[in-house]
């Protein structure tokens, strides 16, 4: 959102709150922006020329009134307003979005998957949800009600201060607010600073919870998203690029490659439309591009091999020797794997990848590598845009195996209109 953005604020009561920390002024606001209350806990003059240090805080049951110690935010709580208080001036605002923004029943599952060995993004994206769904409007809209002149922000998570600049906030400085791990939250802190840009300075030597190893996913989680026309096809013939997607459903497309570690396509695909597989549309880190290509056909004047992270290629034991140290030489890295028909071999090539670090992978195709995937049962999560269109061309889904073979459902499928387009989405459930 921006600055412009208008939301009705009504600020519906206030009362003195006296703490351990000092004595602050407790407000409750409403709008017409979420149907929601959230609060705002000031001390001192907040108007007075100069910083104002202030902290945008997100409900937390489980950490702020329980003490949860899977998480750190009680203790970034305490911390804020015992900051506050030693400053003399500042504000907490208390917004009421539990779990970035999931809600506490969602929290509890991902918890589970947690448990079970996916990370704090994972459990989100697994879960159908963003890795950080938070929005910051009505915190904006209560520093302009409160007339704060220029903000100090305490938070360790880039994406906040971002965030309220570009709601029109005048944030001078960032403070960070870091409590120490312990045992139970260590591995989520370490995926926050990896995979969200929080700015943590970590140890090496993180605690491990005792007692407890949770069980590692074999291969990366896979999204499966491309683009198809209302008759499922993706392109008019094999070979032939053709556009389908509208300027809301690219940048969606280009938001999903940033949120993942690496992204996979068939050589076919980069034979016909010589993509590049950044992040271009929105802000965000690039993915590693990974190229499934048995025959080592790709050109030395790919435009891949021109990317900040040179592509890996994932190809079998019998690929030419010369092919490799030619793109090689380029600047690839070649994965040699198991083959079967002359096929790389997908389990194997996940696997790989898992050793390499990459526990999140976007699968964009084509079609050989979208039957492929979805026949492995490889497919934890899909993403389809669906344009309004006929084409009459070559299909993204066609024989996955023999007849009577199961096919896929989506478990609570969401749907989005983007522009002219329809994202379906969700996560695959394949049945016995």
């Amino acid at each position: 959102m921006n600055s412009d953005t208008t939301v009705n604020l009504q600020q519906m009561a206030c009362a003195r709150i006296p703490t351990r920390y000092g004595e602050f002024q407790l407000c409750l606001y409403r709008s017409d922006w979420d149907a929601k209350d959230h609060l705002a806990l000031t001390l001192g003059d907040v108007t007075a020329p100069g910083e104002v240090l202030v902290r945008v805080h997100s409900e937390c049951f489980t950490g702020d009134v329980l003490g949860s110690r899977r998480c750190d935010c009680g203790e970034q709580l305490e911390q804020a307003l015992q900051r506050i208080a030693a400053t003399g001036r500042g504000v907490l605002i208390y917004l009421r979005q539990e779990g970035r923004g999931i809600g506490l029943l969602d929290k509890l599952r991902a918890y589970n998957l947690q448990d079970a060995g996916y990370d704090t993004v994972d459990a989100n994206l697994m879960l159908g949800h963003q890795p950080d769904s938070r929005d910051y409007t009505v915190a904006a809209h209560i520093l302009r009600f409160l007339q704060v002149p220029q903000v100090r922000l305490l938070t360790n998570n880039p994406a906040k201060l971002e965030g309220l600049r570009q709601l029109g906030i005048d944030v001078v400085a960032r403070d960070p607010l870091q409590v120490p791990p312990n045992a139970e939250n260590a591995g989520y802190l370490a995926a926050k600073a990896r995979r969200m840009r929080h700015l943590l300075t970590l140890a090496d030597d993180l605690p491990a919870a005792p007692g407890r190893v949770a069980p590692q996913p074999a291969h990366p989680y896979v999204t499966l998203s491309y683009a198809q026309s209302l008759d499922g096809a993706i392109s008019l013939r094999r070979g032939q690029p053709t556009a389908l997607s509208g300027p809301q459903a690219l940048a969606m497309t280009h938001q999903l490659r940033a949120e993942h570690d690496a992204i996979l396509v068939g050589i076919g695909t980069v034979l016909a439309d010589d993509p590049r597989l950044t992040v271009r549309l929105v802000s965000g880190p690039d993915p590693q591009p990974v190229v499934v290509d048995s025959q080592l056909r790709l050109p030395p004047t790919a435009r891949l091999l021109q990317n900040p992270r040179p592509p890996w290629i994932a190809t079998t034991a019998a690929a030419d020797p010369g092919r490799e140290a030619t793109l090689t030489a380029a600047g690839a890295r070649i994965l040699r794997l198991p083959g079967t028909a002359g096929q790389v071999n997908l389990p194997a090539l996940l696997h790989r990848l898992h050793e390499l670090g990459i526990s999140r992978l976007m699968v964009e195709g084509g079609a050989t590598i979208i039957n492929n995937f979805l026949a492995a049962r490889l497919v934890d999560h899909l993403v389809v845009t669906v344009t309004p269109a006929l084409l009459g061309g070559l299909p993204a889904v066609h024989n996955l195996g023999p007849a009577g073979t199961a096919l896929p459902r989506l478990h609570q499928p969401h749907y989005q209109q983007l522009g002219r387009d329809l994202i379906v989405s969700g996560d695959v459930v394949w049945e016995a």
